[in-house]
């Protein structure tokens, strides 16, 4: 019988490794029924909706019974008559297409230098007719192209470009997925020189990401859960799966001296406490993201939130009853030469000895330089790519967008403004000429699309469809054309929606939204640091110096994929700007994730000041016999997030560099400079007390030792 007051942690691995079959299969049961649940389950995937006024646009097309139809763009040299009108005849003989427009008898389909023509074209049918569709038209397109090889034709539209970025995402997720299991066991193997210890981690991982595939399955009825989604659900719950049966694992290995099952209690209070502390810190930070009211973000917070959960579950309940059944046995298979290495590190042990002898003059250093790298983010533009920017122009369909961009500028991302009546049918002789007073006084070609009772059209917006120029016709369309033209007209609605119009809408309600979420975290990370540490130094320190590290991340950021450097290295093309969700998201997910390291190493201090040495003692070696863990950790953790440098996508590149840099700096100045800085300098106040006794009831009432 375990002693009242234990702590519930240490209750839950002990019944797990009591009923070490029950855990086992129990956490399987689990793991199969999600599957099963997620691959049955009934039902379409949850639609997420655009922010602001793209969204209302959106509404009321979703509101039609058909959809908006998608339309297709060939780029021709004007020098080419015959395969223009080539081109337009076995389009029309096709049968896949039609309203069919050229340069030939349209002038607006010509380029503004003269030099190029642009055909563009309606798919017809519905579903999956539409796709077949656009292979015959793809096909019809080649088939000009081949018997005339000198005219260059380009295809690029609504279904090819995203047809290309679908498949391209699919790609990255497939590469992420075959590179991130062995490099993880690789690491792991280098910690624990053993194969039976490194596999452990990766197995609980694997088995925690399959249930919450499965659940996210189960739930995307209600719960947008796109391809972005699913792809950084796996990289998280790889990262933390693999972080926190580190943590548990390494504890259980330093303490088998006192036998199996007190390794297992004591692992279990200690770094297993850390462990469900860190975990409910992260599921508890990405719920800020609710506060921006967006569907993406929603799918994002669900998915977090679930792995993480798992994470913790398997950690805490399965764990000590795999290392029960194993025992002296998980260090089999070994390989010679790695794993070695004691868990007390001599180097942090003497970076955190010098930096406590002078902790201010070295917390100024390592402030300075963070602040520093944080300069370039004071020029951050939030702008999310456009396909051919996100894209490297290898990628045919990409590097065809980009000509049709280049010659039509703003015609592969139109605006699409949307009409409607709450009369009927919005399509009148006098919204008709409405609309020609519109198109007039915007970029051409423009296209008017019947949906059912409402209208769309669709305007260039010039630029490359989403820089500063785009934005600018955007407003103007919005503030000035539209009222001006459509606007007097009584009982019409308009809106403008279309990729432009929702990436803008989207990071101005990020923008308007990130206070409520930054305050949030911070708010949420001091309570649960004070909760925790009953100190009121403790959280005041770790929120300085997360706001520190997360500056840091956003310089870096900027500064590379903004500014262009080290772009050639990295592979990608800079677009002058930065996505327009991801600093909130690192700043949520960094928050959370960094509280393991600082939890982690603030308890070892701890444990170090309970045994009487004095602060600085403490200090010194929890960091020094912290660092074996966090060091591996973070190793897992940056290995698994540059991945993402690997695959194609500006977007998950970005995602990538800010994530791995982040821990990394994290793991490193931070961890070993500015954290033993900063607590020298508070020295016995961090804990609100000089007794050491008085220090035994608080831990004790909190279970930290």
């Amino acid at each position: 019988m375990l002693p009242a007051g234990t702590p519930v942690v240490e209750r839950v691995a002990r019944w797990s490794s009591r009923h070490r079959a029950a855990a086992i299969f129990g956490w399987l049961a689990l793991v199969a029924l999600a599957w099963v649940i997620g691959t049955f389950a009934p039902g379409t995937d949850a639609r997420s909706s655009p922010a602001g006024d793209a969204g209302t646009g959106q509404a009321a097309l979703d509101r039609q019974e058909s959809r908006e139809p998608f339309w297709e763009n060939v780029l021709v040299p004007l020098d080419s008559p015959a395969a223009t009108t080539d081109l337009m005849t076995t389009l029309s003989a096709s049968g896949a297409v039609a309203d069919i427009r050229g340069p030939l008898d349209d002038p607006a389909q010509v380029s503004a230098d003269g030099r190029s023509g642009l055909v563009t074209f309606r798919l017809l049918g519905t579903g999956a007719e539409i796709r077949a569709n656009l292979a015959t038209a793809t096909a019809a397109v080649d088939t000009v192209a081949s018997r005339h090889p000198a005219a260059r034709l380009a295809q690029a539209g609504d279904l090819s470009v995203s047809g290309a970025v679908d498949k391209s995402i699919k790609e990255d997720i497939k590469r992420s997925e075959t590179r991130s299991l062995p490099l993880t066991l690789l690491i792991l193997l280098a910690v624990f020189g053993s194969l039976v210890a490194a596999a452990i981690p990766v197995l609980l991982a694997g088995t925690t990401v399959l249930a919450t595939f499965g659940l996210l399955s189960a739930v995307d009825n209600w719960i947008p859960v796109n391809s972005a989604t699913s792809s950084m659900t796996l990289l998280i719950g790889m990262a933390v799966g693999v972080d926190y049966s580190l943590f548990f694992l390494r504890r259980f290995r330093e303490e088998r001296a006192h036998g199996v099952d007190a390794a297992i209690r004591i692992a279990a209070r200690t770094s297993g406490h850390v462990i469900v502390v860190s975990g409910l810190t992260v599921a508890l930070c990405v719920t800020g993201l609710l506060f921006t009211g967006l569907d993406n973000l929603r799918g994002l917070t669900v998915s977090t939130i679930l792995v993480v959960g798992l994470a913790v579950l398997a950690s805490v309940t399965v764990l000590p009853a795999m290392l029960s059944l194993l025992g002296a046995r998980v260090d089999r298979v070994r390989i010679p030469v790695l794993g070695k290495r004691g868990t007390r590190s001599r180097f942090w042990a003497g970076v955190a000895s010098t930096v406590t002898r002078r902790p201010a003059l070295w917390s100024g250093v390592a402030a300075g330089l963070l602040t520093l790298l944080a300069l370039p983010a004071l020029g951050i533009r939030l702008q999310d790519p456009a396909p051919v920017e996100s894209l490297p122009r290898s990628v045919p369909v990409i590097n065809a967008a980009a000509r049709v961009q280049e010659a039509f500028p703003g015609v592969t991302m139109p605006a699409h403004v949307v009409l409607w009546s709450d009369r009927g049918p919005v399509d009148t002789p006098a919204v008709r000429t409405a609309i020609g007073a519109l198109t007039a006084q915007v970029p051409n070609p423009t296209v008017v699309v019947p949906v059912d009772n409402a209208l769309v059209v669709r305007i260039p917006l010039g630029g490359t469809g989403n820089n500063e120029a785009a934005d600018r016709t955007l407003t103007t369309l919005r503030e000035t054309l539209l009222p001006q033209t459509i606007g007097r007209l009584d009982g019409v609605h308009f809106a403008v929606a279309g990729r432009t119009a929702e990436a803008h809408d989207f990071t101005a309600q990020v923008l308007d939204r990130a206070p409520y979420v930054f305050g949030f975290i911070l708010l949420l990370a001091f309570v649960l640091l004070l909760v925790v540490f009953r100190s009121v130094a403790v959280p005041v320190v770790s929120i300085l110096l997360n706001l520190l590290s997360v500056g840091a991340s956003y310089g870096v950021l900027t500064l590379v994929f903004q500014d262009g450097f080290l772009a050639p290295l990295l592979g990608f093309t800079p677009y002058g700007g930065v996505l327009g969700w991801l600093p909130m998201f690192l700043f949520v997910l960094l928050f959370g994730l960094s509280t393991d390291y600082h939890v982690f190493i603030l308890s070892r201090i701890r444990e170090r000041r309970l045994t009487g040495v004095s602060m600085r003692e403490a200090i010194v070696e929890g960091t020094a016999s912290s660092s074996g863990v966090v060091t591996s950790a973070a190793l897992i953790m940056t290995g698994v997030f540059s991945i993402f440098l690997s695959l194609a996508a500006i977007e998950y590149k970005m995602l990538g560099l800010g994530m791995a840099f982040a821990i990394l700096l994290d793991a490193t100045l931070v961890r070993g400079v500015l954290l033993p800085a900063a607590l020298a300098l508070c020295g016995d106040r961090l804990w609100r007390t000089n007794s050491v006794e008085t220090l035994k009831d608080q831990s004790r009432t909190f279970h930290l030792s």
